[in-house]
């Protein structure tokens, strides 16, 4: 877990070579879907363009990773890989939202796997 920009799937990426693992990248698979003309895929688009973070299901993990940076960090990078990926989600009103949205909505589930010693903050 952390914000846009932190490093997540840089540092995903890094750990799937090391370690012979499959990388899947949620944001990259939410963005294709996006793409697509189908009625989920306009709502992914239209979620994602707000800031806002798309809803999932999916099992309980085995272990959270928490990556962190400043908030001026996330912004800067996001900001370029916006610009060298060409993402329309990457705009700063929409990353200011995301880390917002992040922030507030994120905090409760850290702290909920921090108490089940699910969490692992590398830095």
């Amino acid at each position: 877990m952390g914000g846009p920009g932190c490093g997540k799937g840089t540092q995903c990426k890094n750990m799937a070579t090391k370690y012979g693992l499959c990388h899947v990248g949620l944001g990259q698979l939410l963005r294709q879907e996006a793409q697509r003309s189908t009625q989920r895929g306009r709502k992914i688009h239209d979620i994602m363009l707000q800031g806002l973070l798309v809803p999932m299901v999916g099992r309980a993990p085995d272990i959270v990773i928490m990556f962190d940076c400043s908030m001026d960090t996330m912004v800067r990078r996001a900001l370029h890989r916006g610009r060298v990926e060409r993402r329309a989600d990457d705009c700063e009103s929409a990353i200011r939202q995301r880390l917002e949205t992040y922030y507030t909505l994120c905090e409760p589930v850290l702290t909920f796997y921090q108490q089940k010693n699910l969490l692992c903050n590398p830095s």
